[in-house]
C-alpha cells in the first residue's frame, strides 16, 4: 500500500472527530465522515509507518447506523463530528470511549453505570462565537472555523444553534455590508470586528449580543443597534468588547454596554443565575439539569456538610446541586464570574455561600492553611484538568469524605483520577452526560471517596 492508492476497507470503530478506523494488514487507516459498519472504497492520501489517512470515494455497504447529514455545512466546518450516525450509535460511541479512557489511562476496572442522553439534539446551544472573516470574493463572513484552520465557514443558520442566532448573524452582517466596516486580520493584527457572541437563557427568553473589536469603537452604532433590534425586537442587551491583543482568546477584559442589560438570566434546577459574557455557563441547561442533578446524587450534601466548588464559575454546580450544605465555599479565577455567583446565591436565598476570585490550586492552599475543612468537594476543571499540586492539597490537605469530579475530556479525568488514586481516593461511580450532542465532546461526572 502507498499514497494515492486506492482501497476497499470495513470501518469498525470511529475516533472522537468523527474519522471512521479501518485496517490492512494491521494499520489503521482513517477515514473522515465513515461510520462503523461501513464498507467503504477510498484513497489513501497519507501514510505513515504507525498509521494512514484516507478519502472516501464511495459507501461500497453502509453502516446500520449511517444516516444522511442533515447539514450543508457538514464536513466543511469543524464543528460536528457525527452528523452521519444516529444519534443511538453516538451515544453508544461516547460511552465506549469514557469507558476506555477510564481502563487505559485511569486503570480502573470501574465502567460507566449510565450514559444518559440529551433531551434535545438540535438547537440545543445557549452561547455561540462567531469569528468574522472574509470569503474567496473578498466579502465579510460570520460562521465557524474549518477543521484544523482558521478559514471561516459561512454556518449563520447552524443547526445546534436557536433560530434567533441566525437572525442576529444575518443582521450583523446587513450591517457590516452597509457599513464596509474593517474585518480583522490575525496574521498582521489590523481590522477592526473579530467575532459576534450570543447568548441566551432558555427558561427566560433573553437573548444578548457581543460584538468583539480590535480598537475602541464601530463606525454607527445608532445603525448596528437597529439591526440587532430589528431581527430580535425583545434582544436584552447589545455589548461591545474590546480585545486589542495579539490572541486567540475570543474576549478581552473591556466590555461597554450599549443598550440594554449588561447580563441576561436563565433558570436551572429552581435557581436564577445573572450571566455576563465572561461567565462560564454550561452551552445545553436541559442536559446540564440531568447533569447537577447525578452530581447532587453522588455528593449526598446535608445540612451539617461544608462544601468546596473549585472551578465555580457562576456557582452553577455549588447552588444547584448543594444549596442545602451548612457551608458552602466557592472559587473561581474570573472576577465577573465571582460578581455573578455572589449575586446568584444572595438571590437564590443561600446565605451561607461565599465566593472567592482566585487560582483553583493558589485558593485551595490559602483556604487549607486557615483550617478550612470540607467535607465535600465538587471538580469542575476546564478541559486540560487539574493541576497535580491542587490534587494533592484536596487529598492531602482537605481530606473530603467524597470528591465529585466533573470533566468535559474523558482522558484528563482518567488521568486525574489515577492520581487520586495514589493520595487514597478511590473512584466508586461514574455516569456519562451527553451535553454536545452531534460533536466529539461528552461530559462525564464520577464520585470518589476517602479509603
Amino acid at each position: 500500500m502507498k499514497k494515492n492508492d486506492t482501497v476497499e476497507l470495513y470501518i469498525e470503530d470511529v475516533t472522537a472527530e468523527g474519522s471512521g478506523v479501518g485496517r490492512i494488514d494491521g494499520l489503521a487507516v482513517f477515514v473522515p465522515h465513515t461510520a462503523p459498519g461501513d464498507r467503504v472504497r477510498a484513497k489513501i492520501i497519507k501514510l505513515t509507518r504507525s498509521y494512514g489517512v484516507a478519502k472516501p470515494e464511495k459507501i461500497l455497504s453502509p453502516a446500520r447506523c449511517r444516516i444522511e447529514p442533515d447539514c450543508p455545512c457538514y464536513g466543511r466546518c469543524g464543528g460536528c463530528a457525527f452528523r452521519h450516525m444516529t444519534y443511538e450509535a453516538e451515544c453508544d460511541f461516547k460511552r465506549k470511549r469514557v469507558d476506555d479512557c477510564l481502563r487505559r489511562i485511569g486503570g480502573l476496572t470501574l465502567t460507566v453505570e449510565e450514559m444518559i442522553p440529551s433531551p434535545v439534539t438540535q438547537g440545543y446551544r445557549n452561547k455561540a462565537q462567531y469569528p468574522v472573516g472574509r470569503n474567496a470574493d473578498g466579502q465579510p463572513v460570520l460562521g465557524f472555523y474549518a477543521p484544523r484552520s482558521h478559514r471561516v465557514v459561512d454556518a449563520r443558520h447552524c443547526p445546534l444553534q436557536p433560530p434567533v442566532f441566525g437572525a442576529l448573524c444575518d443582521a450583523f452582517l446587513d450591517y457590516l455590508l452597509e457599513t464596509d466596516v474593517s474585518i480583522y486580520d490575525e496574521t498582521t493584527g489590523k481590522g477592526l470586528v473579530r467575532h459576534l457572541y450570543l447568548r441566551t437563557g432558555f427558561a427566560t427568553g433573553q437573548t444578548q449580543a457581543v460584538v468583539v473589536i480590535n480598537g475602541q469603537t464601530v463606525p454607527r452604532q445608532d445603525l448596528m443597534i437597529q439591526h440587532f433590534t430589528r431581527a430580535c425586537p425583545d434582544i436584552t442587551g447589545i455589548l461591545l468588547n474590546r480585545n486589542l491583543a495579539a490572541t486567540n482568546v475570543i474576549l478581552g477584559e473591556d466590555t461597554q454596554c450599549l443598550y440594554g442589560a449588561p447580563t441576561i438570566r436563565d433558570t436551572l434546577m429552581g435557581v436564577d443565575f445573572d450571566l455576563s459574557p465572561h461567565t462560564f455557563y454550561q452551552v445545553n441547561p436541559a442536559a446540564a439539569q440531568r447533569l447537577f442533578e447525578r452530581a447532587a446524587a453522588y455528593a449526598n450534601v446535608g445540612p451539617q456538610d461544608t462544601v468546596l466548588d473549585l472551578y465555580c464559575g457562576m456557582g452553577a454546580v455549588g447552588l444547584c446541586a448543594a444549596k442545602g450544605a451548612g457551608r458552602l465555599v466557592g472559587v473561581e479565577i474570573v472576577p465577573q464570574a465571582v460578581e455573578n455567583a455572589t449575586l446568584n446565591a444572595r438571590r437564590a436565598g443561600v446565605k451561607h455561600a461565599a465566593f472567592y476570585c482566585a487560582d483553583a490550586a493558589q485558593a485551595a492552599r490559602e483556604l487549607a492553611g486557615q483550617g478550612v475543612h470540607p467535607n465535600v468537594v465538587f471538580l469542575d476543571p476546564p478541559r486540560k484538568g487539574c493541576e497535580p499540586a491542587l490534587l494533592q492539597t484536596v487529598a492531602k490537605d482537605f481530606c473530603p469524605e467524597r470528591l465529585v469530579y466533573i470533566s468535559c475530556d474523558p482522558a484528563t479525568l482518567a488521568r486525574d483520577l489515577a492520581v487520586l488514586a495514589t493520595f487514597g481516593y478511590a473512584t466508586q461511580r461514574a455516569t456519562a452526560v451527553d451535553l454536545f450532542p452531534r460533536t466529539g465532546h461528552v461530559e462525564t461526572v464520577c464520585l470518589l471517596s476517602r479509603q
